[in-house]
């Protein structure tokens, strides 16, 4: 077998690190000091100089000007985003793109694909459900009238609602299916509502009341929204290990440097002990986050479809980065703390990413019934 990266995903990854290598993560003031959100917007220079390096079409295909590539190449740079704390909505506009050129229709392809590519709008998704804890398919209901579709309900936690031209929501149909509907944040019958994350980036309530739409900004597919949850969770995992790898780095740093009894505390056992378990945790997001952007990227069979592999690259990614953000406050003392130094800025972001992966235990037991509806023989 061969477990190296394409030329291709290789220098996608090497133009993420050049575009991100003046990116400060304390660039914004502290979700520590700040009651509201850190900022009014995302970080739109760097989203211009990401499409100018072709890595917001990285999935697209080349007659939208995207370079056509696969989960794994926007995985290695969403990896190299989250290193920096990068401020951009790139994982979810990369994600919703992708959708729309695998199950939207012509009209809409050509209308959105080489825009977003170019960076031009912006697209996010409503991926959280009505409380955060409920699917997120069943907090928007959508019922045909005519030619046209039309969606009531709320969606929490939208990430870069305010910031979007566009947002991707999933929502019931009264057969039981499942369609996306591309609801522009300007529609008649949209209305957002402040919410912050821990990392201080402002979030939003997104409530529809009757909201119409024309038949082709709706994916009806079968299996799109499956696509997008995997798509977007293990991107999300994707950050989590690049965070995390950061964040290890700091602390392998400091305790390199900083004595006690007239040794660096690297010395002591117990440090090197729980610094050790830090990286294994890290290694072990990394193998499943590369098998399950594999699945999705190749399509490829295996004893499990693709979200058992997805379900236990989540368990890794919510628990590891959860243990390593611990440790590294726990090895700082209270310089972790010190809202000058930005290792607490990193533990806000790694508690927003392990919120929006969900709890270890709930993979656990939907990979219990996968296991159980695939027995392995």
């Amino acid at each position: 077998m061969d477990f190296t990266f394409t030329e291709e995903q290789q220098a996608a990854a090497e133009a993420a690190r050049g575009v991100f290598a003046g990116v400060a993560p304390d660039a914004v003031p502290s979700p520590a000091l700040t009651p509201g959100a850190v900022a009014d917007d995302f970080d739109r220079p760097l989203w211009g100089r990401l499409a100018d390096a072709d890595l917001l079409s990285l999935l697209l295909a080349e007659e939208h000007g995207g370079a056509g590539l696969d989960a794994i190449a926007l995985c290695l740079v969403l990896r190299e985003s989250a290193k920096v704390l990068a401020r951009v909505p790139l994982l979810e506009s990369s994600a919703a793109t992708a959708a729309v050129q695998a199950y939207g229709g012509p009209e809409l392809k050509a209308e959105l694909l080489a825009r977003a590519g170019r960076g031009e709008i912006v697209l996010t998704v409503a991926a959280h459900g009505r409380t955060g804890h409920d699917p997120a398919e069943l907090a928007v209901t959508a019922r045909q009238d005519g030619s046209r579709w039309v969606l009531d309900g709320v969606q929490t936690a939208v990430p870069w609602a305010y910031d979007a031209d566009l947002v991707v929501v999933p929502a019931r149909t009264a057969a039981d299916r499942t369609v996306l509907a591309l609801v522009p944040c300007d529609a008649e019958g949209v209305s957002l509502a402040e919410q912050f994350s821990t990392s201080g980036e402002r979030l939003g309530e997104l409530r529809l009341d009757s909201v119409g739409l024309a038949a082709r900004d709706v994916l009806d597919a079968e299996g799109a929204w499956q696509w997008l949850r995997e798509l977007l969770a293990t991107g999300t995992c994707a950050l989590a290990l690049g965070l995390g790898e950061r964040v290890l780095r700091m602390t392998s740093d400091y305790a390199s440097k900083r004595e006690q009894f007239g040794h660096p505390i690297a010395t002591f056992q117990a440090v090197a002990v729980q610094s050790a378990d830090r990286y294994i945790d890290l290694r072990a997001m990394e193998a499943t986050l590369w098998q399950a952007a594999w699945r999705i990227a190749s399509g490829a069979p295996g004893a499990l479809p693709a979200s058992g592999d997805v379900a236990v690259a989540k368990i890794w990614a919510s628990e590891g980065v959860r243990r390593v953000v611990q440790t590294a406050q726990h090895l700082h003392g209270g310089f972790g703390a010190d809202v000058d130094y930005p290792l607490h800025r990193y533990h806000a972001w790694a508690k927003h990413l392990e919120l929006a992966l969900g709890p270890a235990a709930a993979h656990e037991e939907a990979l219990g019934d996968l296991l159980a509806a695939h027995p392995l023989g």
